[in-house]
């Protein structure tokens, strides 16, 4: 990162000011705010349960006995005594309701929410969310959900024929809840503020530190961990640490990664990092294939037999072939370039070069670990 120098004096007028200068970001750069979080800035989980209702008969059957009693408590908080078995739910679904709560989020705000059915309903196209409490893992009520769902498909069948678009057993209701309740967030002691990476690294720790002495000597940050830098705050942010906060976000810094190779044999996906290092080898890469045909006869009965039906004769065929393997030498490449032009020569699928990758880590030709999802 380019740095640019002040005198002592401009350094003081910009931070009265608020205002701080920082180079163009390169190739490969990130903002703080990117890859960490300020400690104390965190969301909460919150789920409930509830009903969906108003739905077209796709709704739980009978056989859900939740649903049915919830519908008979929700009638008696109305004041309508009647026995689960006079209850017909096909037009209310139970769901689950999720969301998250943000941090520093006020009485009155709305949040979006998650409405996922949790019996055998065939669709929540149409349907409305009755009130549902929603709680914290400390079972307090933070908020409280309410709205029609907002589905995206739709799931429609008529004499046997059925047509579906998208998933229609959840939905969302864009800020169809209002909290209640706030979560105390503190970010600051009054002195330090702590910055916590997405991601442990203790490179990437020890350059944001450096950034932002770069950028403000005084506040004296410090690489605690792989995941936290403490920040001291200026005596001109004392009073307001936002400000600050704000400053320190906008720096760029380049995050440094392990080297890793991540494969996905259900899609085929390989991908592999820029800083993956590759000893010289010689690879050959060849397959038998096997190729089995059942062909069968009709084999004729001798005349004046007893039996006289034909009979069918089962005759398979096995048949191997052994592909040309090829052979490609791999240099001690220093780039992720080399190694994949090296392999393209063989003409591998995918799947063939995990394989290879996997044995190439098995001979110690690849150091970087190798992540199979």
């Amino acid at each position: 990162m380019r740095r640019i120098t002040f005198p002592r004096a401009s350094w003081a007028a910009l931070a009265a000011a608020g205002l701080w200068i920082a180079a163009a970001a390169a190739h490969g750069q990130a903002r703080i705010k990117d890859i960490a979080d300020v400690q104390g800035a965190r969301g909460n989980q919150l789920v409930g349960y509830g009903l969906v209702v108003g739905l077209d008969g796709t709704g739980d059957s009978n056989s859900t006995l939740f649903t049915a009693q919830s519908v008979v408590n929700a009638l008696q908080r109305q004041g309508l005594n009647l026995p689960q078995g006079a209850i017909k739910v096909k037009n209310v679904a139970a769901v689950f309701v999720t969301a998250m709560l943000p941090a520093f989020t006020r009485n009155g705000a709305a949040i979006d929410v998650t409405v996922s059915s949790i019996g055998d309903a065939r669709s929540l196209q149409g349907g409305t969310l009755l009130t549902t409490p929603l709680q914290g893992a400390d079972g307090e009520v933070y908020a409280v959900a309410q709205g029609n769902l907002s589905i995206g498909g739709f799931n429609f069948s008529a004499g046997g024929s059925q047509t579906q678009k998208n998933h229609v057993n959840a939905g969302r209701i864009p800020g169809g809840a209002t909290v209640e309740r706030e979560v105390p967030t503190q970010i600051t002691d009054g002195q330090t503020v702590e910055i916590r990476l997405k991601e442990a690294d203790f490179t990437t720790a020890a350059r944001v530190a450096e950034a932002v002495n770069a950028a403000v000597p005084e506040a004296a940050a410090v690489a605690l961990d792989p995941y936290t830098v403490r920040v001291n705050l200026p005596l001109a942010y004392r009073d307001r640490p936002v400000s600050f906060i704000a400053s320190v976000e906008s720096l760029s810094v380049t995050p440094d990664t392990a080297a890793r190779i991540v494969v996905n044999e259900r899609t085929g996906t390989i991908v592999i990092g820029g800083d993956v290092r590759v000893s010289p080898c010689a690879i050959a890469h060849g397959g038998i294939q096997v190729k089995i045909e059942n062909a069968p006869i009709v084999a004729i009965p001798a005349p004046f037999s007893e039996d006289g039906r034909p009979v069918v004769v089962p005759l398979k065929e096995v048949t191997a072939k052994e592909k040309v393997a090829r052979l490609a030498t791999i240099p001690a490449t220093t780039s992720v370039g080399q190694l994949v032009k090296a392999l393209s020569g063989l003409g591998l699928t995918p799947r063939d070069l995990i394989a290879i990758l996997q044995a190439m880590r098995a001979a110690g030709h690849i150091s970087a670990p190798i992540e199979v999802q």
